[in-house]
């Protein structure tokens, strides 16, 4: 009866036994967070028994009904290589697995930069041999839903593994490898180009009336879509034709045109959330790094950036369920743009209100005409600093000044900081730049600025009775204060109160 029974379904086509499956991110050579619950899933026939085991830690779990398991095992510490065995009705090996320190990094394309585009990229990428680095890139896609997986494999970090790899992912990695001591794994899950909210939910889009504009927004541009995609098609024709005769008379091509944003769009509210970062949340990690912004710096976005960023940085933190995971970001370096990068900026900052949050601020390290700057060693160093301090609770001096409060003296204005370190000073010695000042209702003007103890005093012979204040206010600011740590201060504006 048995054998009549099996024939039966093979006839119908139906499998005999579902095969046990992990997902991309629990593969060979990965790296799991330590001192935390290890979290194992993937997919089996439903009802299917699934028995875990590694480094002595066993578990096991019934598939429900869609054939998802979940295990839990009891933490580790930072350690390895380990192999772990997954068993159901077949058996998977996971090989060269290792415990210590999981970080995530998203967002545009100055996280994005490979290390092949830094400073002195050949000699770094030479030297980038640290085995006890795993670095995971995940693979870009947009979903309208959110996934249960990604396309991505864990690496060693080799050079040849490297010189592709996000160059902040990298630097920040090896900071923490070094001055930690622990092992470091590092995600990475980024898309040049992209605006905040493909990165946020869209129930949380959905839900605030701040940010329901959003959406609206988004549907005007699909509503668009069809007459902006017929008019580049005729564009796109022409420019063939164009592109050929010009190579035909040996002269440059013309630019090409640029498609209309649409359906599969990777500006798509939530498409890179649901594509890119919920199939990883169930992994468990010590911290995020964040590195957008560009692509909200614009006079319709920058203000309203402040509450998406605060909304984006509370979904990720929901959606890993491990309560006030550390948030660590950058702030816009300078650049000449198109004036509203002072803004952002001052979004960016505001962000800094919600616990475990830190901000890298890189104004002394951008470059006027590039948008993405070269220099993020110390892009890495500076997201390391913060994450000794908040992540790993260090006594140290992780931030430039922070602007927090502002008096009255005789004809001028005297600023009180947070993040002083063992002192201010102006960059390199030279005279104190950056500073702005105005009356109730005047025009800022260019102010005389000088270090007096853990403060700044700023007056202007034009200005008798200031009462507003800022710093660093342009895109491509001229401003030197910074801490004797050699962290630039944070931009800011401010009115007496």
């Amino acid at each position: 009866m048995l054998r009549r029974l099996l024939a039966s379904l093979a006839l119908l086509g139906l499998p005999l036994a579902a095969e046990v499956k992990l997902p991309a991110i629990i593969s060979d050579h990965m790296l799991i967070q330590q001192q935390m619950p290890v979290r194992i899933w993937g997919k089996a026939a439903a009802g299917e028994k699934v028995a875990v085991e590694l480094n002595g830690r066993r578990a096991s779990a019934i598939a429900e009904g869609s054939g998802a398991w979940e295990v839990f095992l009891s933490p580790m510490a930072n350690g390895g290589p380990y192999e772990m065995n997954v068993q159901g009705a077949n058996q998977l090996v996971v090989h060269d697995v290792l415990v210590g320190e999981v970080w995530v990094g998203s967002g545009q394309s100055n996280m994005e930069l490979p290390m092949t585009r830094v400073k002195d990229a050949d000699a770094e990428i030479a030297a980038a041999d640290f085995p006890q680095i795993r670095l995971f890139t995940v693979k870009k896609k947009v979903s309208d839903t959110p996934l249960d997986d990604v396309d991505g494999a864990w690496s060693l970090c080799t050079p040849a593994s490297t010189k592709n790899f996000s160059a902040v992912g990298y630097f920040f990695s090896r900071y923490i490898h070094q001055n930690r001591h622990v092992l470091v794994g590092f995600i990475h899950s980024s898309w040049g180009g992209t605006p905040a909210q493909s990165w946020t939910t869209h129930p949380t889009l959905e839900a605030n009336p701040l940010l329901k504009p959003i959406l609206e927004e988004w549907d005007q541009t699909l509503a668009a879509y069809p007459a902006a995609k017929e008019k580049y098609d005729k564009q796109l024709a022409d420019y063939k034709v164009a592109a050929a005769a010009a190579k035909a008379d040996g002269k440059p091509a013309p630019a090409a045109p640029r498609a209309p944003a649409g359906p599969g769009h990777p500006n798509t509210p939530a498409g890179l959330w649901n594509g890119m970062i919920a199939p990883i949340t169930p992994y468990a990690i010590r911290g995020v790094l964040w590195y957008q912004g560009e692509s909200n710096a614009d006079p319709k976005h920058a203000y309203p950036y402040r509450f998406l960023f605060r909304s984006m940085i509370e979904d990720f933190r929901h959606e890993w369920a491990e309560g006030d995971v550390p948030f660590l970001f950058v702030q816009l370096a300078s650049f000449q743009s198109n004036g509203t990068w002072p803004v952002l900026r001052e979004s960016q900052t505001d962000a800094l209100e919600l616990r475990n949050t830190g901000m890298a601020v890189i104004d002394d390290i951008g470059e006027p005409k590039n948008i993405h700057p070269l220099n993020k060693q110390d892009v890495g160093k500076r997201l390391g600093l913060a994450a000794q301090a908040i992540a790993y609770g260090e006594k140290i001096e992780y931030s430039g000044p922070m602007f927090r409060e502002l008096t009255r003296e005789v004809n001028a204005l005297r600023i009180y900081f947070d993040h002083t370190g063992a002192g201010l000073q102006s960059r390199g010695g030279e005279k104190l730049l950056g500073f702005e000042i105005a009356g109730k209702s005047g025009d800022f003007v260019p102010a005389e600025a000088r270090i007096d103890g853990l403060t700044v005093v700023v007056s202007c012979d034009q200005v008798a009775d200031p009462a507003k204040v800022r710093y660093a206010w342009a895109d491509d600011p001229k401003a030197t204060l910074e801490n004797r740590e050699g962290l630039q201060a944070s931009p800011f504006r401010a009115d007496l109160k």
